[in-house]
């Protein structure tokens, strides 16, 4: 690994590989600003993919070309940018580094098969990228660290090697290391003890060691020999090498891929995209030591009908199993489907099976379509360059599939297959929408089904209580996207504050009369009902008990009196608030031979359920929702403090599985709830986390009633 650099690239890796051994899918993740994105484009401009490199602030990049992400200055969406090294076609798949487009990070997981996790030089490693290391160590997937931006003024190559070190573990050593006073121009390869000289650009002039670099080379070139024959499975290796031997430098770099493929030794290089450092470096250290789609472990597979669980493989000629990793909408070809083919082969003028199961919690119902295939394309950011087929372990993008929604399997129509769409995180955002005028209401409607097809993380609710379209999303940042996607779409959108669905209830006994008498043009309207309403315990709902004798209400309006308690109750008494846990008893009433009606029983019964309120005691309640959150032991106490202040419950706190952190357990009113994503992520600088579920109704402290 990284022994030897050849520039045997073919310009824009839009062709189309027949063999999944010359696949790579590499993830990047890390911080937002740690140079993801600048380092993609770099390596697209060193293999000949885009004749030079774009850059963030101009908004010329291959990766960030959604015009939010030219805006905010950041990735806010997955995109795949392939390139062609030593004949082997490496997808790039850049993902955001902010906390808001998490889900767009584990769409790049489900698709790649080894992760290269890009840090600065200058800013340190983030609970969410260590959390995303952890992740991807429990799953065995091989990884690699770059450490970037080393021209930044706050560079410091060394403090933040030990902070990945720390961050991230065992296994974790430099490759190489950066030559002092080469301005960010020269490594020094640890095994090979070559200098590799960017000064004139990319591929690099290989050089001999000068005296000087001998120091530099001995204490991290011996931890790393150790840490490599470690992994070896020649267990006489250690022994020789202890002894004085010196090892072949040959057998070091096939135990060094070796023990990278399978996830248990993380080299780390040095890159500056400014000058090319290390772009030589890490393509062959993909191309050599990260595994091909052969080695990587495939998700399940089952029949959508009958659930039975079904056996696949790498092989081109074998069933197709795809899956729709993520959806686009582009302005002019429509919806735009990232597709990563596990098994089979795609190809185009053919028809295909998608499947779209276990996501209805998220506003998608299941489905089971067929459709027409008519191209298969190499996407390059948001280009797509026709090929003439993807074989399995390869990425592709298929326009038109009209059903196809983020996670969903794309098969053969003869035998469809399913695959369990991957844990995406509960978006925890409300943002209430609506439409400045009624055509604009067609436009949001059409737009926002779009956006939830192809975004997991982005939730619908249409209220029916508060009469509002609620979006939840993962964060301010995520909401921003959303409504410049629904504008640029031609929805004309306004914001306004979340309303939470509040419950009426009694407080106290009170007593009715409800009295309905009508004479109009010889058609007469009579009833009249007396009820008693006792409140209930929270969650008991509503009973209505007949306790009339003597027949003053005849037995046959007596729903109907019940029919119209139920109606006034779903309306509420003092403003548009259902009102719950109540029991009403019907006592007495009078019915007319001839002018008695379902209907007149029904308004009487009404009528006395808004009496009774009018000389009761009527309370509004709130509802509480139990959250769990996930959080660092050191920022404890001010969340305790934050939860007590919204009038919280903590029922308790308990260490989490993860050691050095708290789960801490509380019930807290929804209307405190609303920005709280934000302020979490505020207290504990992102490091927390949490979950909600409704638990019952309460009552609305008075002071806060007496403003609603």
């Amino acid at each position: 690994m990284g022994s030897k650099h050849t520039d045997n690239t073919h310009p824009g890796g839009a062709v189309a590989v027949g063999d999944p051994a010359k696949v790579r899918n590499v993830v990047l993740v890390g911080p937002s600003g740690s140079g993801k994105t600048t380092l993609t484009e770099a390596l697209l401009a060193a293999c000949g993919a885009v004749p030079r490199a774009g850059t963030v602030t101009e908004g010329t990049t291959v990766c960030d070309h959604d015009p939010a992400a030219v805006r905010q200055q950041r990735s806010v969406g997955l995109a795949v940018a392939p390139v062609l090294h030593q004949e082997v076609k490496i997808n790039f798949i850049d993902t955001p580094g902010y906390a808001d487009f998490v889900g767009e990070l584990r769409a790049g997981l489900r698709a790649a098969d080894a992760a290269l996790f890009v840090v600065s030089a200058a800013e340190g490693v983030d609970a969410m990228t260590t959390a995303v290391w952890e992740e991807c160590a429990a799953v065995g997937m091989p990884r690699a660290v770059v450490i970037a931006r080393l021209d930044h003024h706050r560079a410091d190559f060394d403090a933040e090697l030990a902070a990945c070190q720390q961050a991230f573990g065992g296994g974790v050593l430099p490759l190489y290391l950066p030559v002092p006073g080469a301005e960010g121009t020269r490594l020094v390869g640890l095994i090979t003890q070559r200098v590799f000289d960017y000064a004139g650009g990319y591929p690099p002039a290989v050089l001999e060691p000068d005296g000087q670099l001998t120091e530099l080379l001995s204490g991290h070139r011996d931890a790393l020999i150790e840490g490599v024959i470690a992994e070896s499975e020649d267990e006489t290796l250690m022994e020789r090498y202890l002894g004085g031997e010196q090892i072949d430098q040959e057998v070091l770099i096939a135990d060094l891929e070796t023990a990278v493929a399978r996830g248990s030794f993380h080299p780390v290089i040095p890159v500056c995209s400014a000058t090319g450092l290390g772009l030589a470096e890490v393509l062959d250290g993909i191309v050599r030591a990260f595994p091909s789609p052969l080695e990587h472990p495939l998700p399940t597979v089952t029949d959508p009908v009958g659930g039975r669980t079904l056996q696949i493989s790498t092989d081109p000629d074998g069933p197709l199993a795809a899956e729709v990793v993520r959806t686009a909408i582009d302005p002019y070809v429509g919806r735009v489907s990232l597709v990563r083919v596990f098994s089979g082969t795609l190809r185009p003028e053919r028809s295909v099976h998608v499947s779209g199961h276990g996501m209805s919690d998220r506003g998608h119902a299941d489905h089971d379509e067929d459709e027409r295939v008519a191209h298969v394309y190499s996407p390059l950011g948001s280009t797509l360059r026709e090929v003439t087929h993807c074989v399995a372990g390869d990425l592709c993008a298929l326009t038109k599939l009209n059903t196809a929604e983020t996670g969903d399997t794309v098969s053969a129509p003869e035998q469809p297959l399913l695959m369990a769409p991957w844990v995406m995180p509960e978006p925890l955002l409300p943002v209430a929408v609506v439409a400045r005028t009624r055509s604009d209401e067609d436009t949001l409607a059409r737009n926002l089904s779009r956006l939830v097809a192809g975004d997991p993380t982005l939730r619908m609710d249409r209220n029916a209580e508060t009469h509002q379209l609620v979006l939840w999303c993962m964060g301010e940042a995520h909401a921003d996207v959303v409504l410049a996607r629904l504008r640029a779409g031609g929805a004309d959108v306004d914001t306004e504050d979340v309303r939470v669905a509040l419950r009426e209830t009694f407080s106290k006994p009170a007593r009715g009369h409800g009295r309905h008498v009508k004479q109009s043009g010889g058609h007469g309207q009579y009833a009249v009902c007396d009820l008693e309403v006792e409140p209930l315990p929270r969650g008991s709902g509503f009973e209505f008990v007949d306790r009339v004798v003597g027949g003053a209400v005849p037995h046959q309006f007596i729903p109907s009196v019940e029919k119209g308690v139920r109606a006034q109750l779903a309306k509420g008494l003092h403003g548009d608030h259902p009102v719950v846990d109540v029991r009403v008893t019907l006592v007495d009433g009078k019915a007319h031979s001839v002018d008695s009606s379902d209907a007149a029983f029904q308004t009487a019964g009404a009528l006395a359920l808004k009496e009774a309120a009018a000389t009761g005691r009527i309370s509004l309640l709130e509802p509480m929702d139990e959250v769990a959150i996930r959080l660092p032991d050191e920022h404890l106490g001010s969340v305790l403090g934050d939860l007590s202040s919204k009038r919280a419950r903590v029922l308790g706190t308990e260490v989490d599985v993860v050691p050095g952190r708290t789960l801490v357990r509380a019930e807290v009113p929804a209307t405190e709830l609303l920005r709280y994503a934000i302020e979490l992520r505020s207290l504990t600088s992102g490091t927390a986390t949490f979950t909600r579920h409704f638990v019952r109704y309460d009552p609305l402290p008075d002071s806060l009633a007496a403003k609603v």
